[in-house]
């Protein structure tokens, strides 16, 4: 019944879902024209909030674009396919392939949410090497993975509460700092964890479809791609048929790796002297490292690295319009003014529903945790600050927690049916085929509501 029932949503998504590129500029025009007539902006002010939020996700989307390409120059060495076959030949059948992508893929959300291009490059790999996986949806269980992220070492919201003279601290919104054990560390925080590690697999099984008849990897190429044969082959054959002193230099591993090894040092000093903190931009940094490891010599890294980038195209070109968008949002104060009379409504009771319901709101316009706090974070501790005015510092901080966090619970959540973040999936497993966002989401509408019910039950009422 289930399985029915999710594929009559996923054919409608299919029959009325445009590309993530047309949401962007629905999405654009909708917010432009409800800033007009719900706030005292004037036009050109809007229009100068868009173009000046152009440029403000710059950093953040070529920080995408290099853990998608460095991440997959890993997968593409030797060492890492040999041992993606190993592993598919324990995995037999695609069921168990949809459990392993969402456990898995569950589990390294919780370091970072960059991690879902590993879970990508893992879930295609499997497709490639194993009969009657149904990729569509596999990709759908691949974007479902990284929920968990917000409850993890990334969580943005939570890090920056715990941020020495952050802006929430100096435009005086709070006090002091507050320590991840209100957020990380809450009993409810643990509870989502177990959600998505544990809960979210079953959930996917239950929607398996039943047929995978013209759906399988092999189905939907669209041309042949350049990596039918391996790195290294292509390397072998840029070379002249004569001796020369550019190919030494272009197949030279001392050279790559000398310098990887520079790097490696860096990465062990970083992690001695400032902890296990993890960033974009170490993250990267990794990655990179240890592709030029793995692939020893600077042509064949090259090479991989040329691969990579063949499909970024969406991210290069989309991330632009939805900072646009969140430049229209902070321009007009559009976003504050959701949140202010969302949270006018507020009770002690509600507050924390109220908090998780305007994270997911918002993140239709603002599809990134920071930036939508950055816009109702204030809103929302100022809410929490004035139900709690008889209470307790102590309780305070946890409430503050608990709404802050349930921001991001509904931040996350929403991402399932806003194609925003399918832009760091695509480049991974739509490479050489033909899949849009319309062939994903439709299997992400069942497990939406089934977690916005669980979700909002918890938040509501998980003692704090």
């Amino acid at each position: 019944m289930l399985t029915k029932l999710g594929q009559k949503f996923t054919d409608a998504f299919t029959k009325y879902m445009p590309s993530a590129y047309v949401f962007a500029l629905i999405l654009t025009l909708l917010t432009a024209i409800f800033a007009i007539i719900f706030t005292d902006s004037k036009p050109i002010k809007i229009l100068e909030g868009w173009y000046n939020g152009f440029w403000d996700l710059l950093s953040f989307g070529m920080q995408i674009v290099l853990i998608i390409i460095t991440a997959y120059c890993i997968a593409q060495s030797s060492p890492v396919k040999k041992g993606i076959d190993k592993l598919a030949k324990r995995i037999k059948t695609p069921t168990q392939v949809y459990f392993i992508i969402i456990a898995l893929g569950a589990l390294l959300s919780l370091v970072s949410f960059g991690m879902v291009v590993i879970t990508a490059i893992l879930g295609r790999e499997l497709a490639l090497r194993i009969k009657g996986i149904h990729y569509p949806f596999l990709v759908a269980c691949v974007y479902f993975s990284f929920g968990g992220w917000v409850c993890g070492l990334s969580s943005s919201i939570a890090l920056l509460l715990n941020t020495e003279n952050n802006f929430l601290i100096e435009s005086g919104v709070l006090n002091d700092t507050i320590s991840t054990s209100y957020s990380l560390g809450s009993t409810l925080n643990i509870l989502m964890i177990i959600l998505f590690v544990v809960i979210s697999p079953i959930i996917i099984w239950a929607l398996i479809p039943k047929s995978f008849d013209g759906k399988e990897l092999k189905d939907l190429k669209a041309d042949a791609t350049d990596e039918e044969h391996s790195v290294k082959a292509e390397a072998l054959s840029y070379k002249l048929p004569f001796r020369a002193v550019s190919d030494a230099l272009n197949n030279a591993g001392w050279l790559q790796v000398s310098v990887a090894l520079l790097g490696l040092t860096y990465i062990v000093f970083h992690f001695a002297t400032k902890g296990f903190e993890l960033n974009f931009s170490i993250m990267i940094f990794i990655f990179l490292i240890v592709g030029m490891l793995l692939h020893i010599t600077p042509m064949r890294y090259s090479i991989a690295m040329k691969r990579a980038s063949s499909n970024i195209s969406g991210i290069l070109f989309q991330y632009p319009f939805y900072a646009g968008i969140m430049g229209i949002m902070l321009a007009s104060g559009l976003g504050e003014k959701i949140s202010d009379i969302l949270a006018s409504i507020a009770t002690l009771e509600s507050y924390a529903f109220i908090s998780y319901l305007t994270g997911g709101i918002i993140n239709f316009a603002i599809p990134s945790a920071g930036g939508e706090f950055a816009v109702i974070g204030p809103s929302i501790i100022t809410m929490v600050q004035e139900l709690g005015i008889n209470l307790s510092p102590t309780e305070i901080k946890a409430m503050t927690a608990r709404a802050s966090m349930s921001v991001a619970y509904g931040e996350s959540l929403s991402n399932l049916l806003q194609p925003f973040f399918l832009l760091i999936v695509f480049p991974v497993m739509g490479k050489g085929i033909k899949i849009q966002a319309r062939d994903v989401v439709g299997y992400l509408f069942i497990p939406f509501v089934v977690l916005f019910i669980i979700q909002a039950l918890m938040v509501s009422y998980v003692p704090l």
